[in-house]
């Protein structure tokens, strides 16, 4: 039975049949035997016998070579009908070129030891090979099952140690849409975005389909992603995945299949196609692969991520900002006592930030008169006693402000598409138009209205609260038409590029470049990782890993201060003041003394240790930021990649590569299990350790202590 194709089978059976029965039958006609007459022996014999015709040596006959050439041809059809078989058979099931296999499904990418590193599967359609076409590196095809595409692969080598794979899928056909799932495996992840419980690495909770990835605020929409986002995430299994900034981006995942999903569409989706191709659909993205996960994240930064220009004010590293938003009033009174107690109880008068309730409205840029009858004068003696006094500021303006008229009367709002009407949005202080900072004369408006605060009072600088494109409404017409609406984040970050020196922004995207401190989004008063304690390490290595290095962690103890007749939790506070020591800033808003001496003491052991420790150290990190865009906050895994204990520790944290941080994060906690990668650690009680890796069980910490361990060689 023969298992070959049908066409090669016919052609060997005809090749066996010929040579088997026409050239054996022709040959016969080749020789002649003639029987001997007894007793013709000898010379006579021979003499009577004429001998025969002699016949041509090595010239069969002409239907023998006819046969021959026959069947050479039927061989050599056999074996180009062979070949063209495996060729096609291989072709109908996978393309190759180096270390990618391209299948109808999807892809996968090996690693130099030829192990499957990254897999992605096509979940919107599947490619029909037989259109492909490979030439040198790029494979491409025109045609999937449901149409015309045009898509390809492309591997690209920037660096000796890092190889880079360009795709690209385009969705021909009109609103389509293209889906990509990405395997995590077994393999650890991070980046994205901010969330409301975070974790590191990742963890995939439930399953969600696709949602717009833009901007929001997850204080009050638990489901979203957060204010600081970027396109990027990178694996322990040193496999990283940028998705280009052009595509009409939505995010889902499975947490059974361990898959994120990577969909570009328009339909049901905030984002707006190009007008001049309004129907076509385009997944693009780049995955590369590098030695180790740190080497890596490092060429991705450089390649990918804006870096700040400058380094913020060094004073705000080195003492703490002090927020007026657990005041019970906010005035003119209220003020100038928290200023004298932070003098009384022996802090540094550095920077004080006017949170909220100061205006008479929100979207006014004057103190209210009734709040505070001299400010000129409460300025002045903040002045004096040393204090840079900053404003908290946003971009809503409440409809019943007196800008409000001014700003509908100048078109400065985002409005309703097809009017000249202003969109009007809620927020968490009431409803209000927001300003459009596509509009240049908006962007002027209020850079105004800021500096004249600034120049009045001598302001030093602003805290931007929101920005996040959740406060869009869902229709929403621009002055510059947004066709991804995390521009307008992007937008509303440029605003502070005037006062970064001592500026605060909350949300973030693509926005690296704007030289100020980012603050992560209001935490609760709680111990967990839903916007809790254990939440801010998670959320600072993921932002960093974003590429937002200069991170304030919120304020000490949280934010549930709406009713001080019961104070917040002791020990959490304490615990949250140890941590925030070993941030890039400190922010205190519930000041120490509202609990008791010994809280007192503890927090300027901290504020202490944090400006002649951590303060130098950061900085000093904070500088290379500009030219390497490399964490100042690290995961334990940058100086073990090989370690794979180190990838899945999220309660500890490295400053640069020489500083470990292991604060204690549960309740009644005097003690904690510290891992200590490879190398010789001294710690803070002078204690040398040189077996590592290791895990110190049950290390001692007091509740006045945090431990920490600098890296002795």
């Amino acid at each position: 039975m023969c298992s070959l194709p049908k066409t090669v089978c016919f052609l060997l059976t005809k090749y066996k049949y010929f040579t088997e029965n026409f050239v054996h039958k022709n040959a016969v006609k080749m020789y002649q035997i003639v029987s001997a007459t007894v007793g013709d022996i000898g010379i006579g014999a021979i003499s009577r016998c004429p001998p025969p015709k002699k016949k041509r040596v090595g010239r069969p006959s002409r239907p023998v070579i006819k046969a021959s050439a026959l069947g050479a041809i039927l061989v050599f059809a056999a074996i180009v009908a062979w070949c063209d078989y495996s060729a096609s058979f291989h072709k109908a099931s996978c393309l190759t070129t180096e270390r990618l296999d391209l299948n109808k499904d999807g892809f996968a990418i090996r690693n130099q030891a030829g192990v499957v590193i990254f897999k992605m599967a096509f979940r919107s359609g599947t490619l029909d090979l037989d259109s492909c076409l490979k030439e040198g590196q790029i494979l491409s095809c025109d045609k999937s099952n449901s149409g015309n595409v045009h898509f390809f692969i492309e591997m690209v080598k920037p660096k000796d140690t890092v190889e880079c794979y360009r795709v690209r899928w385009d969705e021909l056909n009109e609103h389509g849409s293209v889906e990509h799932v990405m395997s995590c495996g077994a393999s650890h992840w991070y980046g994205g975005a901010e969330m409301w419980s975070q974790h590191w690495p990742m963890v995939l909770k439930g399953q969600h389909a696709p949602k717009p990835f833009i901007t929001g605020d997850i204080k009050t929409n638990h489901q979203a992603f957060g204010g600081i986002l970027e396109r990027y995430w990178l694996s322990s299994n040193a496999t990283a995945i940028k998705i280009s900034d052009s595509v009409p981006f939505h995010l889902g995942w499975d947490e059974t299949n361990r898959t994120l999903w990577f969909q570009a569409r328009y339909n049901d989706s905030p984002y707006r196609p190009d007008p001049g191709n309004p129907h076509r659909v385009t997944l693009s993205y780049r995955v590369c692969v590098g030695p180790d996960v740190t080497s890596l994240h490092k060429y991705m930064v450089r390649r990918y991520f804006n870096k700040p220009n400058k380094v913020p004010s060094e004073a705000v590293f080195k003492q703490p900002i002090w927020s007026t938003g657990a005041l019970e009033e906010v005035n003119q009174e209220s003020v100038l006592k928290y200023a004298a107690d932070i003098q009384k109880h022996g802090f540094n008068c550095s920077q004080l930030e006017l949170y909220d309730r100061y205006p008479s409205g929100y979207g006014e840029f004057e103190l209210d008169p009734i709040k505070f009858p001299n400010a000129s004068l409460m300025f002045q003696k903040l002045r004096e006693a040393g204090f840079k006094v900053t404003l908290w500021t946003h971009p809503f303006v409440n409809y019943n402000s007196v800008n409000f008229g001014v700003g509908v009367e100048r078109g400065l709002f985002v409005r309703v598409p097809g009017s000249q009407l202003p969109a009007l949005v809620s927020w968490w202080n009431g409803i209000a138009g927001i300003l459009d900072f596509t509009n240049p004369e908006a962007r002027d408006w209020y850079t105004l209205n800021l500096c004249n605060l600034k120049n009045k009072y001598g302001v030093e600088s602003f805290k931007f609260d929101a920005g996040e494109t959740s406060y869009l409404p869902q229709q929403f017409s621009t002055f510059v038409p947004l066709h991804d609406p995390s521009t307008f984040t992007r937008r509303y970050t440029e605003m502070a590029i005037p006062f970064n020196d001592r500026g605060e922004l909350r949300s973030g995207y693509q926005s690296q470049n704007i030289s100020c401190f980012f603050t992560v989004v209001d935490r609760d008063s709680v111990w967990g990782y839903t916007l809790g304690l254990k939440s801010i390490i998670p959320t600072v290595l993921s932002v960093s890993i974003l590429g937002y290095q200069f991170i304030l962690p919120d304020v000490i103890g949280g934010n549930a201060y709406s009713n001080l007749t019961v104070p917040p939790d002791r020990e959490l506070y304490i615990r949250w003041l140890e941590l925030s020591a070993f941030m890039p800033a400190m922010q205190f808003s519930l000041p120490p003394w509202h609990f008791d001496d010994e809280v007192v003491n503890i927090a300027k052991k901290f504020t202490t240790l944090h400006q002649s420790l951590v303060a130098p150290r950061v900085l000093e990190l904070a500088g290379e930021v500009l030219y390497t865009g490399d964490p100042i906050i690290r995961p334990l895994w940058w100086i073990a990649t090989d370690d794979e204990a180190a990838y899945k520790i999220d309660s500890q944290f490295l400053i640069g590569d020489d500083l470990l941080v292991a604060p204690v994060l549960e309740p009644g906690k005097q003690e904690r299990d510290i891992y200590l990668p490879a190398g010789r650690w001294r710690s803070y009680k002078g204690e040398y350790f040189d077996k590592g890796p290791m895990h110190l069980t049950d290390y001692p910490v007091d509740l006045d202590e945090l431990a920490y361990f600098v890296w002795a060689g």
